[in-house]
């Protein structure tokens, strides 16, 4: 994934140092070209042969130190990196960095760095913060550098309150939102519906699906990492919304009708991966029961159709792809939905093929337009989403 990447990870004097090995780890699996630069300070927290170790590279700390190949390091590595994340970032590198000052190997690496940038603050949460600090943290973000916000909880030095470094798997989607992939969407205003949603037949029960919303997810997710702006809409998943996604929950078919339909004129691109729930309860009135063929005896009407409503009111240059899920007769089931519901793709799974049903992290798919047929391999969701943003692209 990030083959091919140059990534500098700066990391300072805090209690935090130690856990940037583990990200250091993850980066060189993820086939990154990983090099560390650590302030003296840094050293007394953690050992610089630790991340010699795990990066196959010298952990730069001395900027006059001998023991290195002719090329000015702090200029050679600015050359090639594609990334700079400092982290733990001290408030003394933070001052160093707002104020142009390089008086040590990290600051004077940044410096000479044109690279987009990343810092993620830890210190005590007096020093983070006091105005001084925080004046410093505008002064990055206003030369263009992401602040990462620190966590709020017990520090180090017992204090409770914001201040400590964010977990790895934080700073890796920052990495990954960055560098992942090309930004061939960027300016593109994508909507993704995902997840089950749910209708209420008293205060306690519901009728739903089995729909995990992994798929939407997929998509949301990979379409922010090549630059859309992303609206998600989704009803309930176990899933930890993306933090680069706008995300909006919903419960009924009702509210992400509503959800969708009050957004879909600002869209380039709208693509339904929800499973909604094809039936609610209805009050019995004047014996106008729509359907009542389930095993409570409940009268049922059907929800509405979010995708036809679209196809009938989308704008001319509007991209419109939904998914069909289904058991049998897929391809004829698909095309027939294509056609019927105005949309220019349709993503077709047979929820029997082995890999391609509810919960799993793989799809087996066919995507599906008025002259195109492609049918997929079994692979990732994630894989799945990049191999559909690539065809959206080529149709547009």
């Amino acid at each position: 994934m990030l083959k091919g990447k140059t990534i500098i990870l700066g990391v300072t004097g805090s209690i935090a140092a130690y856990k940037i090995a583990g990200l250091a780890s993850t980066l060189r699996k993820l086939h990154a070209d990983v090099h560390v630069i650590m302030t003296k300070n840094a050293t007394n927290f953690i050992n610089p042969i630790t991340f010699e170790t795990l990066t196959d590279h010298k952990c730069l700390v001395d900027t006059f130190d001998r023991n290195f190949n002719y090329n000015i390091e702090h200029v050679s590595l600015g050359k090639k990196a594609d990334l700079v994340l400092v982290a733990p970032a001290s408030a003394n590198i933070i001052a160093k960095m707002a104020h142009g000052l390089a008086d040590d190997m990290l600051s004077t690496t940044v410096l000479a760095c044109k690279c987009k940038k990343l810092v993620a603050p830890a210190m005590n949460t007096r020093m983070f913060e006091n105005p001084i600090t925080q004046d410093n943290m505008k002064t990055l973000e206003h030369y263009g550098m992401t602040v990462i916000a620190p966590a709020v909880g017990l520090l180090a030095c017992q204090d409770v309150g914001a201040g400590k470094m964010p977990e790895c798997d934080v700073l890796l989607d920052y990495i990954l939102q960055e560098l992942a992939h090309e930004k061939d969407l960027k300016g593109k205003r994508i909507l993704v519906t995902a997840g089950a949603t749910q209708e209420a037949i008293d205060p306690v029960r519901y009728i739903t699906n089995h729909s995990t919303g992994k798929m939407g997810y997929a998509i949301a997710k990979v379409a922010s990492q090549r630059g859309a702006n992303v609206t998600l809409i989704t009803g309930a998943t176990q899933i930890e919304p993306y933090r680069f996604v706008e995300t909006v929950p919903v419960t009924s078919a009702r509210e992400m009708f509503e959800a969708v339909v009050s957004r879909a004129d600002y869209q380039d691109m709208i693509i339904k991966a929800a499973a909604v729930a094809d039936y609610r309860p209805v009050t019995v009135a004047d014996n106008k029961i729509k359907k009542q063929d389930n095993d409570m005896n409940i009268p049922l009407e059907r929800t509405d159709d979010i995708l036809k409503y679209l196809g009938e009111h989308r704008r001319a240059d509007q991209i419109l792809c939904g998914f069909s899920m289904e058991t049998e007769h897929m391809l004829e089931n698909s095309r027939a939905k294509l056609a019927k519901k105005n949309l220019d793709v349709i993503v077709a799974n047979n929820v029997k093929t082995e890999g391609a049903g509810f919960g799993v992290d793989t799809n087996v798919v066919t995507i599906i337009s008025k002259d195109h047929e492609i049918e997929l391999p079994l692979m990732s969701k994630e894989n799945v989403a990049n191999q559909l943003l690539d065809f959206l692209l080529s149709i547009k």
